[in-house]
């Protein structure tokens, strides 16, 4: 009796420690979907930064070259 008492409780913890490493599971999944989807995000992110400074340098020397023009101008006159 004794050792069909010691048979039930370990099957319980066995259920136990089953139901946990099956949300543990669960979890891993979900951090790596996570992670994933936050890898791309900030793959996204540096391709927008990259095309804002390219155009921001690009603004720059638009203002450069309009300044230069405008000196240029006053000197003439």
């Amino acid at each position: 009796m004794n050792n069909d008492k010691t048979h039930r409780i370990a099957d319980a913890d066995l259920k136990s420690l089953e139901g946990r490493i099956e949300s543990l599971i669960q979890y891993c999944q979900r951090l790596n979907e996570e992670n994933r989807l936050l890898r791309q995000q900030q793959a996204g992110l540096v391709a927008e930064r990259a095309r804002l400074k390219q155009k921001t340098e690009q603004a720059r020397t638009q203002t450069e070259t309009i300044l230069t023009r405008l000196k240029t101008l006053e000197t003439e006159a």
